[in-house]
């Protein structure tokens, strides 16, 4: 049988109690190993008991679990092993830093205020519970705090490089959309231009007076259900419509011969063309002829029957091509009313060759003329087929992603600074507020301690009020320390020692 995956909360149970079993070992030890002193047993269960309830809700209430291993320090010295884990837990688990950082500096001041006012704790002994809680405690919490901003670092890189992959497979899907639509506008115009020529020709067998009435009777229905089936393109495709950067033509298809299949389906068109402009840009020559085939369309449409004038003209720097139709004899063919939507893209045609676009009534009839520069810079125009640099989505996702990273990045960086140069600065404030309890009343300058003379009463020597604390060892009976304020410890100097309240021996002590 396939083995059934941990679920996270037994995963969670197994943790917390490894992690009891290491930080109650030293405890237990100590408890276990003899001599055991009066009420050991009671002392050993609420020891592992005090433990075990930090560990039971440290996950929900790091600060209070940090908290309870550091009163427990003060009847076991051998929880002081469990104050660096609860410490860099607490900077694991913890979202702020405010309050367990307020809860150290709680500790500190309350520690200070009962070892210095309270239990008259020499300096030594104060430096080195306060050397404690700055590596014991503030050091392994700053280091959990930079694994949790390397972690929040990481899970932001990974949204960010998801919205990325979210966004390029929404840039992909809208360039496939895009194309669609460019496909379905080109259908609509060449179907549109030649959908209008098959109901000109049907047009013109329905007047044609030669023919037989039922004839002329079909010919009116196959224009009118051509002109139905252009509106239908119309309302199709026109859902799809959009500006593009090409179209669809046939290869290689001039001017003359689209005028020339104009004359075929039975339109009176007139071409007027400067050589010149046989040799255009491609840009310039795609927008001429779309220009034509728009207002021959438009022509055939609404003035049937009446004479077209195509002109295209090059001089100097550009092409001005004018299309331009008279009045119509027998009114636009019937149909639904046109929406204006061939003239608007038509002239976004014109503006993104970097040229201008005219079209309004003119003599009666109608106009279409368009000037466009032969070598003038192209407008923009979105190349949605390229990959885009930077996507940035209608929704923002991508940007918000971004700026989470952005942030991430900025904290773990800060985390990193905090973590190392924190100790150091705190140490160094340490040192700095320790320097003056060591020599408060305790110095001995050289100058006075040359001046003093073996065989004087104590009382007239003018010694320091308070008494340096004796080099590591032991100190002989009688004798009396003092500093001569060496920086940054303060280390006894000098050595008096004293028979009968007098002075019969000083010297100095090498360190």
């Amino acid at each position: 049988m396939e083995a059934q995956p941990t679920p996270p909360a037994a995963r969670r149970r197994a943790g917390d109690l490894l992690l009891w079993a290491v930080v109650a070992a030293p405890v237990a030890y100590a408890g276990l190993t003899p001599p055991w002193p009066r009420h050991a047993v009671p002392q050993l269960a609420g020891s592992l008991a005090l433990l075990g309830l930090a560990v039971a809700f440290g996950r929900r209430w790091p600060l209070a679990a940090l908290l309870a291993v550091v009163l427990g320090s003060l009847l076991d010295g051998n929880f002081v092993f469990a104050i660096p884990v609860f410490s860099y837990l607490a900077g694991r688990r913890s979202a702020g830093a405010g309050r367990v950082a307020a809860g150290f500096a709680a500790v500190a001041v309350a520690g200070t205020a009962v070892n210095l006012g309270l239990l008259g704790t020499n300096p030594a002994t104060w430096f080195l519970l306060a050397s404690v809680l700055l590596f014991a405690g503030v050091f392994p919490w700053l280091l959990g705090r930079l694994r949790r901003q390397q972690r929040a670092l990481a899970e932001a890189g990974a949204r960010h490089v998801e919205a990325e992959e979210r966004e390029r497979r929404a840039a992909v899907e809208r360039v496939r959309l895009r194309e669609r639509a460019r496909i379905a506008q080109d259908m609509h115009d060449s179907l549109g231009h030649d959908l209008s020529l098959i109901a000109l020709r049907a047009a013109a067998l329905e007047l044609a007076a030669d023919l037989p009435p039922a004839h002329r009777a079909a010919a009116g229905e196959l224009r009118a259900s051509v002109a139905t089936a252009t509106e239908r393109l119309h309302d199709v495709i026109g859902v799809l419509r959009e500006e593009r950067s090409g179209s669809l033509r046939p290869a290689g298809e001039t001017v003359a011969e689209l005028v020339d299949g104009a004359r075929d389906a039975g339109m009176a068109v007139e071409l007027r063309s400067d050589p010149a402009a046989a040799d255009l840009p491609p840009l310039v020559a795609h927008a001429v002829h779309r220009v034509v085939r728009e207002a021959l369309t438009n022509a055939a449409r609404y003035a049937p029957g009446a004479l077209v004038t195509v002109t295209v003209d090059r001089a100097g720097g550009e092409v001005a091509v004018s299309v331009v139709n008279g009045r119509a004899s027998n009114g636009p063919l019937p149909g639904p009313e046109s929406h204006g939507s061939g003239l608007l893209a038509l002239r976004e045609r014109v503006r993104l060759a970097g040229g201008a676009l005219d079209a309004g009534p003119r003599g009666g009839g109608f106009a279409v003329t368009a000037h466009l520069p032969l070598t003038a810079t192209p407008a923009p125009i979105e190349d949605v087929t390229s990959t885009v640099p930077d996507p940035q989505p209608a929704d923002g996702r991508t940007g918000e992603a971004a700026r989470g990273l952005r942030e991430a990045r900025r904290r773990a960086r800060r985390s990193l600074l905090v973590a190392f140069g924190a100790p150091a600065g705190l140490a160094l404030v340490l040192g700095l507020v320790y320097y003056p309890l060591a020599t408060a009343g305790a110095v001995l300058d050289r100058s006075g301690y040359e001046g003093l003379r073996v065989g004087e009463e104590r009382d007239a020597l003018g010694l320091p009020r308070r008494q340096a604390d004796p080099p590591a060892g032991a100190a002989p009976a009688g004798c009396e320390y003092y500093t001569d304020g060496n920086f940054p410890f303060a280390e006894p100097t000098w050595r008096l020692c004293f028979t009968d309240g007098r002075l019969v021996s000083k010297e100095k002590i090498s360190r």
